[in-house]
């Protein structure tokens, strides 16, 4: 992190200030999304707001307060309390995540002068499995796919089985990255290569439907004005789907299916994958796409 912005005016809203923090760390376009997300949803219960869920987090505005707001001693239980709710039903991993952001962001904006006291004092992390989540059995599987859902949330859940690969990997590809008499994604210059069995490869022809280029899992709305490119599709204006959005998606499908009422997690189905790269044979997927 560069402390580029140290002698700029002060910034008086929160928002400024995520902006100068992001202009200032080495971040690629992905995780630069990831972390503006993260850090707009902490702006809710810092003025005692519900962070939005499902559709009604789509576009929400967040709310405009001043960075100052930081120093007020509310702040800290207000975060407290934003973190019980959140544990509630968000893989542990991701709340770290979201945690360790906004950790960062208050870090650097304290090094700048701009705030001075540390309202993240008292947030811990959350406990992690000790051995990652409980991988799906063959019913629950079974159960999964054949749920009328979307072909995009079919087409994810298809390779998140099958290529054992993170969410994030998968959200990350483009169109042209993907061969589809292959079933494999082309060489990236990290190395990263994903193989795939019938199930993705019979949804994936389906979700391109004639696209050469752009993100491979788009949004179902058009993105704001700004959105990198490289998120963005060139044919419908739609940006590429979160990770967050995914998970949402997935735990909205699944909470019939959970004695708790609460939905599994991404974690769970990837740790399902079946052995070697290549997914074994499943019921045909049933969508409304």
């Amino acid at each position: 992190m560069t402390a580029t912005g140290q002698g700029a005016a002060e910034p008086v809203e929160y928002a400024v200030a995520v902006d100068r923090y992001l202009a200032a760390a080495r971040l690629g376009s992905s995780s630069r999304r990831i972390y503006r997300i993260a850090l707009a949803s902490w702006a809710w219960p810092l003025v005692d707001r519900p962070v939005p869920t499902g559709n009604d987090r789509r576009g929400a505005q967040p709310p405009v307060l001043p960075l100052a707001l930081l120093d007020n001693p509310q702040s800290a239980a207000r975060l407290q309390g934003a973190l019980a709710q959140r544990v509630t039903g968000t893989d542990p991993r991701t709340v770290n995540r979201e945690l360790s952001i906004l950790r960062s962001a208050v870090s650097w904006w304290r090094a700048q002068g701009w705030i001075h006291s540390d309202p993240m004092a008292d947030l811990r992390p959350q406990a992690l499995p000790e051995s990652g989540p409980a991988p799906l059995d063959p019913a629950d599987l079974r159960a999964l796919f054949a749920l009328r859902a979307p072909l995009r949330e079919q087409t994810t859940w298809h390779l998140l089985y099958e290529t054992g690969a993170t969410i994030e990997n998968v959200l990350a590809l483009d169109v042209d990255h993907v061969n589809l008499p292959g079933r494999r994604s082309h060489p990236r210059p990290d190395g990263q290569l994903l193989k795939w069995g019938a199930g993705a490869a019979r949804l994936l022809p389906l979700l391109i439907a004639g696209r050469t280029d752009g993100p491979l899992f788009l949004t179902d709305r058009r993105a704001a004005a700004g959105t990198p490119a490289a998120d963005l599709c060139p044919y419908s204006g739609r940006r590429r789907l979160s990770y967050r959005r995914a998970a949402e998606l997935f735990a909205a499908a699944t909470r019939p299916f959970d004695p708790e009422g609460r939905g599994w997690t991404l974690g769970r189905l990837r740790a399902a994958k079946p052995s070697g790269r290549r997914g074994t044979p499943m019921p045909p997927a049933t969508t409304d796409g």
